[in-house]
């Protein structure tokens, strides 16, 4: 398999084989909550999530989905000429609301011609069968990727950051997303506190015997106004440098099976809330590095640890 001028099976390699061109993402924000912040698993949120819900580029919530798909587009363009999209509820939990009116949304979304796919940002344990029932008939329409908030398959970890639920719950939501047709794309963090390369590769080793077609790499960024900030400042836990994070990061992609499409290396923080690490906001400085080092080191996706 050739990945063109990156050595690892990209997002971009992807959607090209499948469209034939690149698709763009619309961030859009469908006004929910999420059940760890509204007192249904917790009332404090993952301990690394902003006020945005992981959404701070999304769109307004006050705005229709189709007004905010205008907004997105008329950004986009002023950079490069697009023809088609992924319509992305990224902010907070995107299920997390009556099948009604998750479908009135969803629908308004993938309506129009420019869409080609919907993409969901989730947790598992808000996946009833009713919303599932929904995301079938959406999946006939046009495809449906559900991004599921992992980040870690360690159950210390994942008390530690609130997470929320237990990782059989992660296991049998994808057996019952791809039951019905959908993508099943992990989010996962590298660099929470207690988690070294071993536990890292670890959490990659599982995801491979995953029934998941897609995976994020995110580096952890320390934001303003989370309890995270506030744990980083009384207690200070190492934060990667950019060389340690690329070594990190080639030893993920070297790790993970190669049919696995990698949608995200390393992830935005908003500068005017990024507390560390500092030289993440410069990502196309650390993705040209990463892609430097791997063709230097003529490494590939599946070398490693596939099994």
């Amino acid at each position: 398999m050739k990945w063109e001028d990156k050595p690892y099976h990209s997002l971009d390699y992807e959607l090209k084989k499948r469209f034939g061109e690149k698709l763009y993402k619309l961030s859009l924000n469908g006004g929910m909550t999420c059940p760890n912040r509204d007192g249904k698993v917790g009332t404090g949120g993952c301990i690394f999530c902003s006020q945005g819900g992981s959404g701070d580029f999304a769109g307004n919530a006050r705005e229709s989905v189709t007004s905010q798909i205008e907004s997105q587009k008329a950004l986009l363009s002023q950079k490069r000429p697009v023809k088609k999209y992924i319509a992305y509820f990224q902010a907070y939990t995107n299920t997390y609301a009556p099948a009604d009116y998750l479908e009135r949304i969803f629908m308004e979304a993938i309506s129009r011609p420019e869409v080609a796919v919907l993409s969901i940002a989730t947790r598992p344990d808000c996946l009833g069968p009713e919303v599932l029932k929904l995301l079938e008939r959406l999946n006939k329409i046009k495809p449906v990727w559900v991004e599921l908030g992992l980040q870690t398959m360690h159950e210390d970890t994942a008390a530690f950051i609130r997470r929320g639920y237990r990782l059989p719950c992660f296991e049998e939501t994808v057996g019952n997303l791809r039951g019905l047709g959908a993508e099943v794309i992990v989010h996962t963090i590298l660099g929470l506190p207690g988690e070294d390369e071993s536990r890292i590769l670890e959490t990659m080793r599982y995801l491979n015997h995953q029934d998941i077609q897609g995976i994020k790499l995110q580096l952890l960024h320390i934001l303003k106004h989370t309890d995270l900030a506030l744990y980083y400042q009384e207690h200070p836990f190492h934060v990667f440098t950019m060389e340690e994070y690329l070594q990190l990061l080639i030893h993920c992609l070297e790790c993970l099976s190669p049919d696995l499409v990698i949608h995200r290396l390393t992830g935005d923080g908003p500068r005017d809330l990024l507390i560390a690490p500092r030289w993440s906001s410069a990502k196309r400085t650390v993705l040209n590095a990463l892609h430097r080092e791997m063709k230097q080191r003529n490494t590939w996706q599946g070398r490693l640890c596939q099994l």
